[in-house]
């Protein structure tokens, strides 16, 4: 397994570190997917977000109803037409979680060191004695010894908010533990965590796919993540399901490896995966402590090689309720971007955390630090050397790209693509300057009536490390000719001159196809 070096350019010029970083259009080239819910779902905290940085909007179908979802996606569109900032959707399936099922909603107060027993959920009452769980089958994995975590959302053992249990004895479907660290339990439903224990529930549970199939196919979802992918299975049968859904067959699956089961069958997962979300929560749990970060490295640099984006969980949990990270936290936002994250996934930090957009601010202004040290010079030959020769047509056109924009210093790429797949693998050699994805529309027919595609394929791009996408006008067909290229080019230099990332003078380097053949051109801008 290769944990990759860290990617740091090297001398680090302190003096630059130190200047203030100027404001530009997008506030880094990595990017933040932020979960909406109760302290993030208004017009004017979703419009905050998206200025602060958030560029996909996660919705987390492991608590709430849909109906709930629906309006809080209701609010993000008018967020988005009123600031004019792209989003994309992702939506985040329940899966193989279990549960532990408080209906009355009162707060469970736990004592280090008594007994309380999981038993299956018969309508109960949740009690500091007795905890009814979602699923029947918990007490056949257990065994005498094994470690279970209960909480809400956050668990990392270590706050008041979250229960470490040890199983002292298995009776029937009962099993019987001992507690411990005190903490309270608050709130309707809470996490239940078996460390390192095969747990006999589908990937895809069956309210998983009712969600899908109307709020999904409803809102045409960007993204689905997978919950507790384990194997490659799992991404084949939901790829399946979601092929039969219409608009949905475009939509991009992201196996979210939560657990050992998911680690260890990582490489043939991220085969069939669109992208990868390392849930660094339930890993952290899973894995001993001091192995997480070796799997991290590890996972991020086989999805760099693939060219498949990555996104990191849990990173800021502090700023739940702080408006500063702790030191520890600012640290591991950087390190995730030098190992090459494209995206960090914000959880319970902007979904109930007192400060949503200050978080994303606060994430955004790391990470663009971060980027300023990053050697791209090493990645870029690290990565040349993987894919090796002979390489595909495109993979060459796409790293003499970046290698001819790095040579010029040029400001931008703008790449012409219809189904985003160029500019994608633009951004896997990761050029040091924005790659703009001109998205050109195709017009496409269901034997019923014609349309255009194009607007799937611009929000994908914005889970992509330093892919910014716009979508051009549908009147020029992906087909085009040169004087249309030439007027798409323009709208494309316009919007960069407008964003501020394009100045008189600069050069661009340009990435398109004319007629069968893909070509790379340098511009200078005269004014």
């Amino acid at each position: 397994m290769h944990s990759g070096h860290l990617l740091l350019e090297e001398p680090i010029r302190m003096v630059s570190i130190l200047k203030p970083s100027k404001a530009s259009f997008f506030p880094a080239m990595t990017k933040i997917v932020g979960t909406l819910g109760p302290k993030s779902r208004s017009v004017e905290v979703i419009s905050s977000c998206l200025k602060a940085g958030m560029s996909v909007a996660r919705f987390d179908f492991s608590w709430c109803d849909p109906e709930y979802h629906q309006e809080t996606l209701e609010n993000l569109k008018t967020s988005i037409k009123s600031t004019k900032k792209l989003c994309a959707v992702m939506l985040d399936t329940v899966g193989a979680e279990m549960q532990v099922v408080n209906k009355s909603e009162k707060s469970i107060s736990l004592q280090a060191e008594a007994q309380v027993v999981l038993t299956p959920d018969r309508g109960q009452e949740a009690s500091s004695q007795i905890l009814p769980i979602n699923y029947d089958g918990l007490a056949k994995s257990m065994k005498k010894g094994d470690t279970i975590f209960v909480g809400q959302y956050l668990f990392t053992g270590s706050e008041t908010t979250s229960v470490w249990l040890e199983v002292s004895e298995v009776t029937g479907q009962d099993v019987v533990c001992t507690i411990k660290n005190s903490a309270t339990l608050a709130g309707s439903l809470f996490t239940l965590h078996a460390s390192q224990v095969h747990i006999d529930l589908p990937t895809l549970t069956d309210k998983d796919k009712e969600v899908i199939s109307t709020w999904g196919v409803k809102n045409k979802i960007d993204f689905l993540s997978l919950s507790y992918t384990r194997h490659a299975e799992d991404v084949r049968q939901a790829r399946e399901f979601l092929s039969k859904l219409g608009d949905l067959s475009q939509t991009h699956i992201f196996a979210k490896i939560e657990n050992i089961e998911g680690l260890t069958h990582f490489d043939e997962i991220l085969q069939e995966a669109d992208g990868i979300i390392l849930s660094r929560g339930n890993l952290g749990i899973d894995l001993p402590p001091e192995k997480v970060f070796f799997f991290q490295k590890s996972a991020l640099y086989k999805c760099n090689m693939a060219g498949k984006p990555a996104v990191l969980t849990r990173v800021v949990d502090s700023m739940t309720d702080n408006l500063r990270p702790t030191r520890a936290e600012a640290t591991d936002v950087a390190n995730a971007v030098l190992d090459g994250s494209d995206a960090i996934l914000l959880g319970a930090e902007t979904l109930r955390g007192l400060y949503p957009v200050e978080t994303i601010s606060t994430v955004g202004k790391i990470c663009a630090e971060a980027e300023k040290v990053f050697n791209q010079d090493r990645y870029f030959k690290r990565t040349v050397k993987y894919v090796g020769e002979p390489m595909s047509h495109l993979e060459s056109i796409a790293s003499s790209a970046v290698r001819a924009a790095i040579k010029v210093k040029a400001s931008v790429i703008i790449c012409f693509t219809s189904s985003g797949r160029a500019a994608r693998l633009i951004a896997k050699y990761r050029p040091t300057m924005p790659v703009l994805s001109v998205v050109i529309p195709r017009l496409k027919t269901n034997q019923l009536k014609w349309s255009f595609s194009g607007a799937f394929e611009a929000r994908q791009s914005l889970v992509v490390r330093g892919l910014f996408p716009i979508l051009a006008d549908p009147r020029h067909p992906a087909d085009s000719t040169s004087a249309s290229n030439e007027s798409i080019l323009k709208v494309a230099l316009d919007h960069g001159k407008a964003a501020g990332v394009i100045k008189s003078h600069d050069r661009v380097v340009v990435c398109q196809k004319v007629g069968d053949s893909s070509v790379v051109k340098i511009i200078e801008l005269e004014d």
